[in-house]
């Protein structure tokens, strides 16, 4: 039984009423003070300003006659407001004619009408009489006290505070009596009545419904209560009955159970037989995946071999004295050579990135040089076709960027390739932007674009955008799978939106870091003196290349003007071999100098002095023909400066062993070898080479990896065993591409890896890499 006051259900009703009803007149209150507040400070305002309205007049007669005794009355009387604490008339120039003031009350509630009100309020009219409304007499100020106005404001809040709350109090005292006589105290008589209820024999009592309660809520619940006793004699009898079958349904039940049981333990045998038989196909899968990894390991090695013979050999015959059809022949079946190594390259880097054998560079690379190459090395295929090859490279470009170098170059040749390819007329763009972490690359062609469905089946395997396309253009479809496989691998992406007829658009996205070193590197050493006469621009605006070449001369805060209304400054004309009226226009120039933008690669300079520079557009072209056009000697970059020593330091005779067990090979490269200049011996196999080390010394070994008898990696092992040999460099000559292959000759002790087919420069940048570290010979 509730015995305490504070657990009745009146005190909590009470309790609960009382308080939402002073937090709703709290609410009340304080809006009606809030209002009041602003009211007050209106009428504040208002007051003061009918004050000033008053006196205004009188004011500005005694600053039109200047009499000082009628403006102390009056200022006076002013001050009998009791508000009022300073009144003066001041004279147009701002100098007091009469003043009066008091001091403020003190009070300690001051405080609080100040941070309402602020302490005191200066309220200033405008003197002047009718005669003369355009003659300004002066200014009637008047600084009054807010104080005066607080109180009676907190006052009024205080008396609207505290007759709220004694409201609240009254409204509890009223409402707890009467929800104790309405409520509680019938309650407390139904709860007298059920706690003399016999536990054991519960469905034999009925409550008695309370007085005058009879139609209320507590009467339907006392018959409510009474109803369910009635209806607990038959549930008692209901359950006995059930409680009999649910015996029978228990033994039931566990037969059932054993059913159930008996047919998972079957279902767990016959899952646990098929996860055995997954686990042996994944072991399948992963041996036969191993396989064509090892074949096409193998495949390379074996492919690559004779068709480097026939690279080499070819371009040894075209280096001899060759009639016209003999030279057109062969360097027809070079091409082909080289197509066909591209092929194999593409099969091979596809296959690398499906068995997850394609390892990428980390390296610190510059996206601005690489794109620049990328769009020099296609130009003369797009001045075949006509067609304008743009490059956009944003002037705030970062310099160095983190990543791998060659597979960015491979996909950007892929994308510019494909371009030119499907594009007969027009343009194609080539646009590069960074922003928040991502590098933006768009190659963007006027070509025969390509259908909704072409587009689903673009980046597929062996797939062109349809029959018609692989009939007219060729090409095997390798190339922009091999493009979206390498992006993907780059963590980027890569889109495409083509319509047909309408051109094709590539958008390559790829999350590079900067470099440490990288930040925008100008290049002034010119612009002081262009800043003044500027760049004179004589290329039409419908030119695809104009936008490239002033965002880069803005960048670098050179004016660009119309070279009709400057004429002086470098002019920069877009010329042709063919356009003679602007070749001619050029040689009248007389400002500063000349460039002319040459589109087609046919342009020379017409008179001394005049600057080529080839399109499209790269930044250290126009900086150097800039620097020239100026008369300034242009500085090549210290890194550039420092490559290009290092590429034309002249290597000396070395003597190299080649170990080859290919003889075409062994000829290619004997050749290449002699041809810059050094002397060369052959080993059929790592055995002989041991050999002839111990028979003579040599500077450099251009070792294969793959020989019979000893292979080149057993070799290199042995080779640092020795004492002697150990700072003998070694480099691999291998045509095995896979990841793996250069790690593992590194491992095995090798100095620098190569691949077949022999490339000139490649092997001459090698050997000069290794040979300045060599001792003199004796």
């Amino acid at each position: 039984m509730i015995k305490g006051f504070r657990q009745r259900l009146s005190y909590r009703l009470t309790r609960d009423t009382v308080l939402v009803a002073m937090a709703l007149g709290l609410i009340l209150n304080i809006a009606q003070i809030t209002l009041d507040y602003f009211n007050a400070r209106d009428a504040m305002a208002a007051e003061v300003r009918a004050l000033i309205d008053i006196s205004v007049s009188p004011a500005s007669q005694i600053a039109y006659n200047i009499d000082v005794r009628l403006a102390e009355e009056l200022l006076d009387g002013l001050l009998r407001h009791p508000a009022t604490i300073d009144v003066r008339i001041t004279d147009s120039e701002g100098q007091t004619m009469a003043a009066a003031s008091q001091s403020s009350p003190v009070s300690p509630y001051r405080w609080a009408s100040d941070l309402m009100f602020g302490s005191s309020r200066v309220f200033s009219q405008e003197l002047r009489v009718p005669q003369l409304e355009d003659l300004p007499l002066g200014q009637l100020i008047i600084t009054i006290d807010t104080y005066h106005y607080g109180l009676q404001f907190l006052e009024r809040a205080s008396y609207t505070l505290i007759s709220g709350l004694l409201k609240s109090l009254i409204l509890s005292v009223a409402l707890l009596g009467l929800f104790f006589m309405v409520l509680t105290r019938p309650m407390l008589n139904v709860i007298s009545a059920l706690s003399q209820v016999k536990p054991s024999t519960p469905e034999k009592v009925r409550l008695p419904v309370p007085a005058n309660h009879q139609e209320d809520e507590i009467g339907a619940m006392v018959g409510i209560i009474n109803q369910h006793l009635q209806t607990m004699d038959a549930t008692l009898a209901q359950l006995r009955t059930a409680e009999s079958a649910m015996k029978n349904y228990s033994s039931q039940l566990e037969r059932e159970v054993e059913d159930r049981t008996r047919q998972i333990s079957e279902k767990s045998d016959a899952l646990q037989r098929g996860n055995r038989a997954l686990v042996k196909a994944k072991e399948d899968a992963v041996r036969r995946a191993r396989g064509r990894a090892n074949f096409l390991a193998s495949m390379s090695h074996e492919i690559r071999t004779p068709l480097n013979g026939v690279l080499g050999m070819l371009g040894l015959a075209l280096e001899g004295n060759l009639d016209t059809g003999q030279r057109n022949r062969l360097e027809i079946a070079l091409n082909a050579c080289e197509s066909l190594l591209s092929l194999l390259n593409d099969i091979l880097d596809i296959s690398k990135v499906e068995a997850g054998k394609l390892s990428l560079e980390n390296i610190p690379f510059s996206i601005r040089d690489l794109i620049e190459d990328c769009t020099t090395l296609h130009a003369q295929q797009a001045r075949r076709k006509h067609i304008d090859l743009v490059n956009e490279i944003d002037p705030t470009l970062p310099e160095s960027f983190l990543g791998d170098p060659t597979r960015t170059r491979q996909i950007l040749n892929n994308l510019l390739s494909n371009a030119i390819k499907f594009t007969e007329g027009g343009s194609v763009r080539i646009k590069t932007t960074y922003s928040g972490g991502s590098l933006r690359i768009d190659v963007i062609d006027t070509g025969i674009g390509m259908s909704n469905e072409g587009l689903h089946r673009i980046f597929s395997p062996f797939s062109q955008a349809d029959a018609d396309t692989t009939r007219l253009y060729g090409g095997t479809g390798l190339g922009l799978t091999l493009c979206r496989q390498l992006v993907e691998r780059m963590h980027g992406q890569i889109l495409v939106d083509s319509r047909e007829g309408s051109g094709t658009h590539f958008t390559v996205t790829l999350p590079l870091p900067l470099h440490d070193d990288s930040g925008s590197q100008g290049l002034p050493d010119f612009a002081a003196r262009l800043r003044d006469t500027g760049v004179a621009m004589s290329i039409p605006p419908n030119n695809p290349h104009r936008l490239a070449i002033e965002s880069q001369l803005r960048a670098w805060d050179i004016p660009v003007r119309g070279a009709s209304r400057y004429p002086e400054g470098i002019l920069v004309v877009a010329a042709t071999a063919e356009d003679h009226e602007a070749i001619a226009f050029a040689n009248a120039w007389t400002g500063q100098g000349v460039i002319l933008a040459d589109r087609t690669g046919t342009v020379s300079p017409g008179k001394p002095g005049q600057q080529v520079l080839s399109l499209p557009l790269r930044r250290s072209e126009l900086h150097r023909c800039l620097c020239l056009a100026a008369g300034i000697t242009p500085k090549e970059p210290k890194d550039r400066e420092a490559q290009k020593t290092t590429k034309e330091l002249p290597s000396r005779s070395l003597n190299i062993l080649l170990v080859e067990d290919n003889q075409v090979n062994q000829l290619v490269a004997s050749s290449l070898l002699k041809k810059l200049g050094h002397q060369v011996d052959h080993a059929e196999n790592g055995q002989r080479a041991l050999e002839a080390l111990k028979i003579k010394g040599y500077d450099l070994v251009l070792m294969d990896c793959q020989m019979p008898v000893m292979d080149g990696y057993e070799a290199t092992r042995k080779i640092r065993e020795n004492k002697d040999w150990q700072d003998l460099p070694v480099i691999a000559v291998t045509a095995n591409v896979m990841q793996g292959d250069r790690e593992d000759c590194i491992a095995s002790g090798m100095n620098d890896y190569i691949t077949k087919p022999y490339n000139r420069e490649e092997l001459k940048s090698a050997i000069n890499r290794w040979a300045p570290l060599l001792p003199p010979k004796p």
